[in-house]
């Protein structure tokens, strides 16, 4: 597939109009439509559904705009890094994380390295394992941070020196909001409960997930939140994503106090840009 007709099915699939994105991206609209055509034939599959006044995206057109997506974007991110001078410390770098307060020993460490080198530019996503495995496999970031054990045998790895401490979010007005600190086994049972979708069994470790009711799973904490403001059910979660202040919602960690390790992976035996390694050694000298 060529890079070029896969921008231009984007801003068919954007548009939705041949005529509009013919518009916007700047050639005719027979040309436009024979690309496209030409896709079709070429992967075998209708990608557009054709409509009187506008064109929506069959199931393979949605699962092409995904992909397409993540294609042109690894492309761009390369071409940048080809073309930028190999002896001008300068260039983009990509992290994926999952929501967490030790973001903090990033940051640091990218504000030290700013310093002496302002042309390096950071860019975050977030997203929780699952997402952040499939993004630095296909080079879409450079590194992640995660939570909790990893391939070794595919990652190098930083242990970052926070650690997130694991507990509910509830509404004030809850009668266990007046916990100083909850016990799963005696205060949650039968209790209504939200878990990040990578729960792999356990509500923390020891205590496995199958005695509770869950109700809910989510894999970014924030719209959890709303879930719990609006009374549906108690959000495990990490202390500090959720800045509960002038909110409904209350944290409360559990007992026995529950630690969450985490770490900076980066994928083995890659050719890295020298700003890239730069960040991580600075990391280094803050993590340990």
């Amino acid at each position: 597939m060529d890079l070029r007709v896969l921008s231009y099915f984007l801003a068919v699939a954007r548009e939705e109009s041949f005529s509009k994105a013919a518009a916007a991206i700047h050639v005719s609209q027979p040309t436009l439509s024979r690309q496209i055509a030409e896709l079709e034939a070429e992967l075998g599959k209708q990608l557009f559904v054709r409509g009187t006044r506008t064109l929506s995206l069959t199931a393979e057109g949605q699962f092409l705009k995904k992909r397409a997506q993540e294609l042109l974007s690894l492309a761009e991110k390369t071409e940048t890094e080809i073309r930028g001078d190999m002896d001008e410390i300068s260039g983009n770098i990509y992290i994926g994380a999952g929501e967490t307060y030790g973001i903090h020993t990033i940051t640091q460490a990218f504000r030290n390295l700013q310093e002496t080198y302002p042309d390096i530019y950071l860019h975050f996503s977030s997203g929780d394992g699952r997402d952040l495995a499939y993004q630095l496999d296909n080079g879409l970031i450079d590194m992640a941070v995660v939570f909790g054990d990893f391939d070794h045998s595919r990652y190098e790895s930083i242990e970052l020196p926070f650690r997130d401490r694991m507990g509910i979010y509830l509404r004030k007005d809850d009668p266990l909001a007046e916990r100083k600190q909850i016990f799963p086994e005696k205060d949650l049972i039968d209790k209504p409960i939200i878990v990040n979708r990578e729960s792999s069994g356990d509500l923390i470790p020891g205590i496995r997930l199958h005695r509770f009711r869950i109700i809910g799973t989510y894999n970014l904490l924030y719209n959890a939140s709303l879930m719990a403001e609006d009374g549906l059910g108690y959000v495990v979660g990490l202390e500090h994503i959720i800045h509960t202040e002038g909110t409904d919602l209350v944290f409360i960690p559990f007992a026995p106090e529950y630690r969450l390790k985490m770490h900076l992976i980066y994928k083995k035996f890659q050719v890295m840009q020298r700003h890239v390694i730069l960040l991580i050694d600075e990391i280094r000298k803050i993590a340990e």
